[in-house]
């Protein structure tokens, strides 16, 4: 491919947010440096970045900005990439014999455009019927927040969640609709404030309209105290 076609192809990609795989796309050697050692790398990069479009690092209000974006990165928004935070999805046996949906819904998403690596930013409603396994509340939060902590596309996140709780659960009846911001839209390109993106994911018995209706129907609820 030539180097027209290569930039206009990676242009496309980046503004029509293609995702190319359901899995995140991470090397084979992602960890086989340190965290520290790779919040030391990020820093020099950052500082590189800073310096390279003007900024004077030596003012007290940006001196300690390289090394802060670097723990951000490494700790913070991007700390689902590493496998050793991810939660253990404990399970209960449904002893109770509750057989209805569950549902746990406005599950905040803070999130990473792989495209652009700014902010996504919204909500993810997750439900779940129980075939003889229930699992705590906080669980389904958890594993939201640890697949969001990545680059990410929506699309891949809402299936990744789907699955994640599939395999916790040991059933197809699993659910997830996420509605959130990407401020790749909304500050830069076409720099629409108001639009938001709506992505779902439907296993098992919610592919029948009647089960995916009450389970948007309940989404939909307001909650109040």
């Amino acid at each position: 491919m030539s180097k027209d076609k290569n930039t206009d192809f990676i242009e496309d990609i980046g503004d029509n947010h293609v995702a190319t795989s359901t899995e995140n796309p991470i090397r084979k050697d992602a960890f086989s440096i340190s965290n520290d050692t790779k919040i030391e790398q990020i820093e020099s990069h950052v500082n590189s970045i800073l310096d390279i479009l003007g900024m004077d690092l030596t003012d007290d209000s940006l001196r300690g900005t390289p090394k802060r974006v670097a723990k951000m990165f490494v700790n913070e928004i991007f700390s689902g990439l590493h496998p050793d935070n991810k939660p253990k999805a404990s399970t209960f046996d449904n002893k109770y014999k509750y057989g209805e949906m569950l549902v746990e819904k406005n599950i905040t998403v803070y999130s990473t455009c792989e495209h652009h690596l700014l902010p996504i930013v919204g909500r993810a409603h997750v439900a779940y019927i129980s075939t003889g396994k229930v699992i705590g509340l906080s669980k389904m939060n958890r594993i939201v927040n640890y697949y969001s902590k990545r680059p990410q596309v929506q699309e891949r996140l809402t299936m990744q969640i789907v699955k994640e709780m599939q395999e916790a659960l040991n059933t197809e009846d699993v659910a997830c609709v996420i509605d959130a911001k990407h401020l790749c839209v909304n500050s830069r390109g076409i720099s629409d404030i108001e639009s938001s993106t709506v992505t779902s994911e439907f296993g098992g018995k919610f592919k029948n309209e009647t089960t995916k209706k009450e389970f948007l129907d309940y989404i939909k609820l307001e909650t109040k105290f």
